[in-house]
């Protein structure tokens, strides 16, 4: 191999490794401070601020790239997490533990202006799949309810999640509170209690 072709890879890696720390700073710092600046981002990440802005255009276009990057890492975790074995209802709080997970590493997602990130649905279709399909596995197999539809049950466990997300983001229960009221509330709303 030529020291022309590695140069560019190696420019191409630091690219690579300096937008993931960008994203894993604004994730942290925006979930604590929603206030947070580019500089302050560049900074906590270890990068210039012309490196931030050389993979992000604004502060609206980095937000949506955390949520995306963070969409990816629910979807490859769900995907790791056997939710064909076992039971539906230890599939569902899999599912549950995993979003908890997630959250921790990406507090910024409890943000309300999270929910403002154009292409928020799309972002949630994955899920909202693996949801479904466990569903009616659970319905199937006489585990869960089989008054409601797959569809809408799936749709009413993405409400109670954020519904416990944002209670955990005003500090009205801590996160073990919101974690513990949204595994009750999910496992009666499909009949598994």
């Amino acid at each position: 191999m030529s020291e022309l072709t590695e140069e560019p890879r190696a420019r191409r890696a630091d690219a690579v490794r300096s937008r993931i720390a960008v994203l894993e700073a604004a994730a942290r710092l925006l979930g604590e401070r929603p206030d947070a600046g580019m500089e302050v981002i560049a900074q906590a990440a270890g990068v210039t601020r012309q490196t931030v802005y050389a993979h992000f255009s604004s502060r609206d276009d980095l937000l949506t790239a955390v949520v995306d990057h963070a969409t990816v890492e629910v979807v490859a975790a769900l995907d790791a997490a056997g939710l064909d074995e076992g039971s539906a209802a230890d599939a569902l709080l899999r599912i549950i533990g995993i979003s908890w997970q997630i959250l921790d590493r990406y507090p910024v997602l409890l943000r309300p202006e999270v929910a403002d990130v154009p292409g928020d649905a799309e972002r949630h279709h994955p899920v909202v799949l693996r949801l479904t399909r466990i569903i009616e596995r659970g319905q199937r197999s006489g585990e869960f309810d089989r008054t409601l539809s797959a569809g809408w049950l799936a749709a009413a466990v993405i409400a109670l999640g954020h519904a416990a997300g944002g209670e955990l983001a005003a500090e009205r229960l801590s996160a073990a509170e919101a974690q513990e009221a949204l595994r009750i509330s999910l496992l009666r709303l499909a009949g598994a209690e």
